[in-house]
């Protein structure tokens, strides 16, 4: 095996490039280059659907726990991100009641369903917001909140929170600001979990914070903090950016939107065909653990590959013409959620809130809801990936 090539280096590309627009590399380097050593990086970066699933498929040989990423010190934790097998999964399932099919159709689901309705009914008619502040954010915060057993902290403290842990996860570049900010959202965040799970062990309810303080055997309060952090860093960013990915993609369509109003089960398939098409969360490292091989080349053990689902979302050998937004192209699945031991645990909870929920409501209340100036929304993200700014009338 070590007699294959090593796959090529660019020296070139720059972080701040993926970060505002990574399609046009991502095409070219499926085209040309699809596994490649990325300096800027400091990884060997997979861009063709058929890699990025099969090491994400094998964790006995592709580990999630990269000891260079910077996801550890953004979050002060080895999170169950970064863990695999026995000791990942008792993580994972010490939150798994609070996200079971059971509590989203009979907590989740109504409680969501009240949350929008408040957000999406306080919007002022007739008037040009920023879609990010106005609505995207708040009601992504809010729901959050009363899932994870923290809804005293405010729709401006969930959205600080979560966006310093994932700008310090992603801050590949190893700035130190990011870390400084993401230090203070975890003292903050740690003072809030520890005041809630107080209140949580007089009187329990079917929150994530909850279930985890008052399982028969619980797991240390190190790692109940650090699973609320992983999931205010996901959880909130995910609803939030497909929401606004979503409405920008009906509303530069209209023949589609148009559709989704007359059928309402393309509601859910507009939200499936948004993550698709911007991957929330793009890029994921894996630690090679034997010499192994990816595409011809020899990879060696102790290497770091990153994978691109955002990549892979667009790859020409699965999706014709997959960097356009279509509601109507055949169905096929995706990887925004990941695959693997990995899969999203909010996958389920973030289709409710968004595809049935959010959407029908949003559009029943603002029918004529518009873009002045489809130019003036700024996509942005290399680890994470939404619009930042999207001004939309509320008509």
């Amino acid at each position: 095996m070590s007699n294959l090539p090593l796959a090529p280096v660019n020296e070139s590309i720059t972080i701040a490039e993926l970060t505002d627009n990574p399609y046009p590399f991502y095409r070219t380097f499926r085209a040309d280059t699809p596994v490649l050593r990325v300096k800027a990086l400091g990884r060997t970066l997979l861009t063709k659907a058929e890699h990025t699933k099969a090491v994400k498929d094998d964790p006995d040989r592709f580990s999630s726990d990269d000891p260079n990423t910077p996801m550890e010190k953004a979050f002060q934790a080895k999170t169950l991100m970064r863990r695999d097998g026995q000791d990942h999964m008792r993580l994972r399932k010490a939150m798994m009641p609070a996200f079971s099919a059971k509590n989203i159709k009979t907590v989740w689901g109504p409680l969501y369903q009240e949350i929008a309705e408040q957000y999406v009914g306080s919007l002022p008619r007739g008037e040009t917001v920023d879609f990010f502040e106005a609505l995207a954010g708040p009601v992504a915060a809010r729901c959050l909140a009363h899932l994870l057993g923290i809804e005293n902290a405010s729709d401006e403290e969930m959205q600080f929170w979560s966006q310093a842990l994932i700008n310090g996860a992603g801050n590949f570049g190893w700035q130190a600001e990011p870390f400084t900010i993401s230090d203070q959202a975890n003292k903050e965040i740690n003072a809030c979990i520890d005041e809630a799970a107080q209140a949580f062990k007089q009187v329990p309810n079917q929150s994530a914070l909850s279930v985890m303080v008052n399982a028969v055997d619980p797991i240390e309060i190190e790692h109940i903090r650090s699973n609320i952090k992983i999931a205010i860093g996901g959880g909130l960013n995910e609803p939030r950016d497909s929401l606004m990915t979503v409405v920008y993609g009906l509303l530069t369509n209209p023949e589609q939107l148009q559709a989704a109003k007359e059928d309402s089960t393309l509601w859910l398939t507009a939200f499936e065909e948004a993550v698709r098409w911007v991957a929330p969360i793009q890029v994921s490292s894996r630690l090679v653990m034997e010499d192994t091989e990816i595409g011809g080349y020899f990879i060696p053990k102790g290497d770091t590959v990153m994978t691109s689902q955002a990549s892979a979302n667009h790859d020409e050998d699965v999706y014709e013409d997959g960097h356009l937004f279509n509601i109507f192209r055949p169905k096929k699945s995706h990887q925004a959620f990941g695959n693997g031991p990995h899969f999203c645990m909010g996958t389920h909870i973030s289709r409710r809130m968004v595809g049935e929920i959010l959407l029908p409501l949003l559009f029943d209340r603002f029918p004529n809801l518009a873009l002045p100036d489809p130019a003036k929304v700024i996509f942005k993200g290399f680890g994470f990936r939404g619009p930042i700014v999207m001004p939309v009338t509320l008509n």
